[in-house]
């Protein structure tokens, strides 16, 4: 039988694995654990994306970091701009994002420190095969926006400060439009990339994902990508420590330095080169730190 500590710790890890829980809900199980003591292991807290929760590749990459150090990661899911922010209050020890101009910022004003370039893989536009709005075919991503507003055919958004929203908002930008509640066909779930493509799915409309989270989750909805390779739709992510010295209350350092340096070793590019090809046939994500990693 659990005991009242192990239930306790569970139903934490349970609420900081959830890519859909709001802040309120993960600063309350980052307390739990900590008051919990739930590991005789030390631990170390990295917030992320949504993206790397939702393609699964965390499963893969944080188990040797963890044996190796004797760590264990506990991962707090949400969007790069909530990512970030937790960071700066000092309830992360590590970050990883995928929105250079929220990442860059949270650098220049000293929060973060030994930022490294870790993995890329790109968005895309996916919405139904009968494709209302006739952008399939499309490179250009601004144009096909365009041609989604002109029809006014469902588009559905993340509406969460994430590295997608703040993609969505750049082409919408490059189109000379900004979308709002105001228009009928504009939804905003504030929710996960998972949530926001099932929402597209039951709308018969249009989103942009990272093409990671949609290859991982592909098979569970019927929406089909219909504008790609446009290089604004290019997707890096960046891990970065938070810094002591800025947030006064972080004291893991020490092993947020080791997590960069392993997530641009050898062995961590390797597994992201690796990572969807035995699956669906392609990588989900393609290594940076060690580009031509095996």
């Amino acid at each position: 039988m659990l005991t009242s500590q192990r239930l306790l710790c569970r139903g934490a890890a349970h609420f900081l694995r959830q890519p859909r829980g709001r802040m309120a809900i993960l600063v309350t199980a980052l307390a739990m654990l900590s008051l919990a003591g739930c590991s005789g292991k030390s631990t170390l807290t990295l917030s992320t994306t949504t993206s790397t929760y939702d393609s699964g590749i965390l499963d893969v990459l944080l188990p040797p970091f963890e044996r190796a150090n004797n760590v264990e990661v506990k991962v707090v899911a949400v969007g790069s701009g909530e990512a970030i922010e937790l960071g700066k209050r000092g309830d992360a020890d590590v970050v990883l994002a995928h929105a250079p101009s929220l990442e860059l910022p949270f650098m220049d004003e000293g929060y973060g420190i030994d930022r490294m370039a870790v993995m890329h893989n790109d968005f895309v536009i996916v919405g139904p095969a009968a494709d209302p709005a006739d952008i399939g075919g499309m490179a250009n991503a601004a144009e096909a926006f365009t041609k989604i507003a002109t029809a006014e055919v469902t588009f559905v958004s993340r509406g969460d400060n994430s590295g997608t929203h703040t993609k969505e908002k750049a082409i919408w930008a490059a189109a000379s439009l900004t979308p709002s509640a105001a228009d009928p066909w504009y939804l905003s779930t504030g929710q996960g990339m998972g949530d926001t493509l099932r929402m597209a799915q039951e709308k018969e409309g249009y989103t942009l994902t990272d093409r990671g989270t949609y290859l991982a989750l592909k098979d569970t909805f019927n929406l089909v990508i219909l504008t790609e390779k446009d290089p604004i739709m290019a997707n890096p992510y960046h891990v970065m420590a938070v810094n002591p010295a800025k947030v006064t209350t972080v004291k893991k350092y020490d092993m947020a330095k080791k997590f960069v340096d392993f997530m641009v070793s050898q062995e961590a590019q390797s597994i992201i080169a690796n990572y969807g090809v035995d699956k669906w046939g392609q990588p989900l994500f393609f290594p940076d730190a060690i580009p031509d990693a095996k």
